[in-house]
């Protein structure tokens, strides 16, 4: 199907986690190209707009924040909120997910055409937040980029498109110096080598072993003498300590000391970026930084894209790709637990043996 008309002021929402706004950037660069005159705005949870800030295909980035309290005070900012989303007037409205949330704000904006796809079927009052519904969405074979993809395929049902669809994002020169700042109180000069590691996820089945990370750090000292930097929120900071330890000379941890821009322009410094399935491979993708990931039981073909510069270990097992959150309701799962750091050491020094020094 087509557009009416070319609209002059486009809401995207994206009320995903870190790594689907980053998967978005193809999407909101797709609407820049298609109408080149337009106001693209894309509706985003805080923090996350601010790895959008730099975007040159976006006009305004707006945040919605998850209030806490009273239910009162909640149903007041949300109304706030709701008031100020509508007083934009926006033409066209977009909703990349099909969660609750983004198809009432949808509705409130209370835009002439608001697209957004089947949700689940329980839930009979979602589709009538839209004045247009999405179905059959087909995906794009490789080498398009298949976790961008997830959002693109939406558009191309409205006849939007672009031949590009890496993810990207930009860093903005004051983000730079403030994580280039934050880097030299550990001991990492402008300018000097060093390995960025992800250790953790919002789900543990994901997270390989600390010790098996601390083996991998010390095999890339030995062989490259490049020191390695953990990254991670506040909450993960107390979670470093296990890898730190005994390896303060060569491992450093700015866990819990960033910002999420501040994060990505360290990630965006570092020589070769090291995680499980999480958001920071996919920011790590976006800036260019080289990646390894792990994967267990996710399958990383629906998200990843493998090539010279970025390489993903999954364990050879059977029962791989599962998708469980977990073996036997364990919360772990067996095949990280008997994943090897061999794969891991042997392709992160080849990719670090690649990259310019």
């Amino acid at each position: 199907m087509s557009l009416p008309s070319a609209p002059t002021n486009i809401l995207l929402i994206q009320l995903g986690d870190i790594g689907d706004v980053v998967l978005t950037t193809p999407s909101i660069r797709a609407l820049r190209e298609t109408y080149p005159q337009a106001h693209v705005s894309i509706l985003v949870s805080k923090p996350y707009g601010s790895l959008l800030k730099s975007d040159p295909n976006i006009c305004e980035v707006v945040e919605i924040v998850r209030t806490r309290g009273s239910l009162l005070h909640r149903l007041r900012e949300f109304i706030t909120f709701a008031k100020y989303i509508r007083h934009k007037n926006y033409g066209l409205v977009i909703d990349l997910r099909t969660g609750d949330r983004g198809a009432i704000l949808s509705f409130l904006t209370g835009a002439a055409i608001r697209v957004g796809c089947h949700g689940n079927k329980n839930q009979f009052w979602h589709n009538y937040c839209y004045t247009t519904i999405l179905s059959n969405l087909q995906a794009a074979p490789l080498p398009a980029h298949p976790g961008a993809d997830q959002s693109l395929r939406i558009l191309r049902k409205l006849g939007i498109d672009t031949s590009d669809s890496i993810p990207k994002l930009n860093i903005a020169p004051e983000t730079g110096l403030a994580a280039a700042a934050l880097l030299s109180t550990v001991g990492i000069a402008s300018g000097g080598r060093f390995i960025s590691i992800n250790p953790f996820s919002r789900w543990k089945y994901k997270e390989w072993s600390n010790q098996k990370w601390g083996e991998v750090i010390d095999r890339i000292w030995e062989v490259h003498h490049i020191p390695s930097v953990i990254i991670g929120s506040i909450e993960e900071a107390a979670d470093c300590q296990s890898i730190l330890e005994g390896r303060e000379a060569r491992t450093f941890s700015l866990a819990g000391k960033t910002t999420l821009a501040e994060l990505a322009a360290v990630i965006s410094m570092s020589s070769l970026h090291l995680g499980v399935d999480s958001a920071a491979p996919h920011i790590a993708a976006a800036l260019g930084t080289p990646t390894l990931t792990i994967h267990g039981p996710t399958d990383w073909r629906a998200w990843r894209i493998v090539d010279a510069l970025h390489q993903v270990v999954s364990p050879n097992m059977s029962c791989l790709p599962c998708n469980r959150t977990g073996c036997e309701g364990s919360g772990r799962s067996k095949c990280l637990d008997e994943l090897t750091t061999e794969p891991v050491t042997h392709i992160a020094l080849g990719l670090l043996a690649a990259a310019p020094t």
